[in-house]
Protein backbone atom coordinates (compact mmCIF):
# COMPACT_ATOMS: atom_id res chain seq x y z
CA UNK A 1 0.00 0.00 0.00
CA UNK A 2 1.80 2.96 -1.11
CA UNK A 3 -0.11 6.89 0.38
CA UNK A 4 1.45 10.37 -0.42
CA UNK A 5 0.14 13.26 2.10
CA UNK A 6 -0.77 15.91 0.00
CA UNK A 7 -0.94 20.12 1.64
CA UNK A 8 -3.47 19.41 3.37
CA UNK A 9 -2.18 16.77 5.97
CA UNK A 10 -4.78 14.14 4.41
CA UNK A 11 -3.50 11.21 1.71
CA UNK A 12 -3.55 10.45 -2.08
CA UNK A 13 -3.44 6.43 -2.81
CA UNK A 14 -0.78 7.66 -5.52
CA UNK A 15 1.17 5.00 -7.62
CA UNK A 16 4.80 6.05 -8.41
CA UNK A 17 6.24 4.74 -11.63
CA UNK A 18 10.00 3.30 -11.37
CA UNK A 19 12.10 6.35 -12.30
CA UNK A 20 10.39 8.33 -9.77
CA UNK A 21 11.59 6.01 -6.98
CA UNK A 22 15.35 5.06 -8.04
CA UNK A 23 18.34 6.83 -6.22
CA UNK A 24 15.72 7.80 -3.22
CA UNK A 25 16.37 8.39 0.11
CA UNK A 26 14.16 6.25 1.86
CA UNK A 27 13.24 5.72 6.49
CA UNK A 28 12.47 2.04 7.23
CA UNK A 29 10.90 1.87 10.32
CA UNK A 30 11.40 -1.50 11.74
CA UNK A 31 13.05 -4.46 13.93
CA UNK A 32 16.57 -5.23 13.13
CA UNK A 33 15.54 -9.36 14.26
CA UNK A 34 12.28 -9.44 11.42
CA UNK A 35 13.54 -11.58 8.63
CA UNK A 36 11.16 -9.38 6.90
CA UNK A 37 12.14 -5.99 7.72
CA UNK A 38 16.12 -7.49 6.72
CA UNK A 39 14.74 -8.53 3.05
CA UNK A 40 13.45 -4.71 2.40
CA UNK A 41 16.52 -3.24 4.08
CA UNK A 42 18.61 -5.69 1.13
CA UNK A 43 16.28 -5.00 -1.44
CA UNK A 44 16.28 -1.72 -1.27
CA UNK A 45 20.16 -0.79 -0.61
CA UNK A 46 20.39 -3.49 -3.81
CA UNK A 47 17.93 -1.34 -5.70
CA UNK A 48 20.29 1.84 -5.13
CA UNK A 49 17.96 3.66 -2.50
CA UNK A 50 19.58 5.50 0.57
CA UNK A 51 18.13 4.03 3.39
CA UNK A 52 17.91 5.30 7.08
CA UNK A 53 16.66 2.57 9.28
CA UNK A 54 15.34 3.05 12.26
CA UNK A 55 14.54 0.03 15.17
CA UNK A 56 11.41 0.74 16.26
CA UNK A 57 12.43 -1.26 19.53
CA UNK A 58 15.71 0.73 20.06
CA UNK A 59 15.25 3.51 18.40
CA UNK A 60 11.80 4.49 19.28
CA UNK A 61 9.16 6.31 16.89
CA UNK A 62 7.73 9.15 17.46
CA UNK A 63 4.03 10.12 18.62
CA UNK A 64 4.01 11.83 15.46
CA UNK A 65 4.91 9.65 13.32
CA UNK A 66 3.39 7.19 14.56
CA UNK A 67 0.00 9.08 14.44
CA UNK A 68 0.63 9.85 11.21
CA UNK A 69 1.14 6.37 10.15
CA UNK A 70 -2.11 5.22 12.05
CA UNK A 71 -4.26 8.39 10.09
CA UNK A 72 -2.63 6.71 6.81
CA UNK A 73 -2.88 2.82 8.00
CA UNK A 74 -5.58 2.61 10.23
CA UNK A 75 -5.88 -0.93 11.53
CA UNK A 76 -3.37 -2.69 8.84
CA UNK A 77 -1.01 -0.90 11.36
CA UNK A 78 -1.77 -3.07 14.58
CA UNK A 79 0.10 -7.36 13.73
CA UNK A 80 -2.57 -8.84 15.20
CA UNK A 81 -1.12 -11.77 14.45
CA UNK A 82 2.21 -11.18 16.28
CA UNK A 83 3.28 -13.01 19.88
CA UNK A 84 2.89 -10.06 21.47
CA UNK A 85 -0.39 -9.19 20.64
CA UNK A 86 -1.58 -12.74 21.18
CA UNK A 87 -0.20 -12.13 25.06
CA UNK A 88 -1.83 -9.42 26.02
CA UNK A 89 -4.70 -9.30 27.82
CA UNK A 90 -8.67 -8.87 25.92
CA UNK A 91 -8.14 -5.54 28.01
CA UNK A 92 -5.08 -4.12 26.59
CA UNK A 93 -5.81 -5.10 22.92
CA UNK A 94 -9.08 -2.81 23.64
CA UNK A 95 -7.67 -0.03 24.64
CA UNK A 96 -6.33 3.18 22.36
CA UNK A 97 -4.34 2.02 19.71
CA UNK A 98 -1.45 4.53 19.73
CA UNK A 99 -0.58 4.13 23.25
CA UNK A 100 -0.35 0.53 22.72
CA UNK A 101 2.26 1.01 20.11
CA UNK A 102 3.84 3.44 22.02
CA UNK A 103 4.11 0.88 24.76
CA UNK A 104 4.87 -1.87 22.29
CA UNK A 105 6.38 -1.26 19.12
CA UNK A 106 6.53 -4.70 18.13
CA UNK A 107 3.38 -4.50 17.96
CA UNK A 108 3.84 -2.56 14.16
CA UNK A 109 3.28 -4.09 11.00
CA UNK A 110 6.59 -3.44 9.68
CA UNK A 111 8.09 -2.64 7.84
CA UNK A 112 6.80 0.82 6.87
CA UNK A 113 8.63 2.74 4.47
CA UNK A 114 8.64 6.79 4.08
CA UNK A 115 10.15 7.52 0.32
CA UNK A 116 9.74 11.50 0.80
CA UNK A 117 6.32 11.31 1.85
CA UNK A 118 4.85 8.03 0.09
CA UNK A 119 4.37 5.88 2.94
CA UNK A 120 4.11 2.14 2.68
CA UNK A 121 3.36 -0.72 4.75
CA UNK A 122 4.30 -4.08 4.87
CA UNK A 123 6.96 -5.66 2.23
CA UNK A 124 4.11 -7.40 -0.69
CA UNK A 125 4.66 -7.49 -4.22
CA UNK A 126 3.27 -4.49 -5.10
CA UNK A 127 5.63 -2.63 -2.45
CA UNK A 128 8.62 -4.40 -3.67
CA UNK A 129 7.59 -3.56 -7.45
CA UNK A 130 7.37 0.06 -6.45
CA UNK A 131 10.59 0.68 -5.51
CA UNK A 132 12.14 -1.85 -8.38
CA UNK A 133 13.44 -4.31 -6.18
CA UNK A 134 11.25 -7.43 -7.87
Amino acid sequence: MLMRLNASNSCDRCLYGQNMVDMMKVILYGLKSCDTCKKALKSLQNSGHDVVYIDVRKDGVSADDLSKFQDIFGEALVNKRSTTWRNLSEQVRSGPVLPLLAAHPTLMKRPVIDAQGALTLGWGKDVQQTFGSI
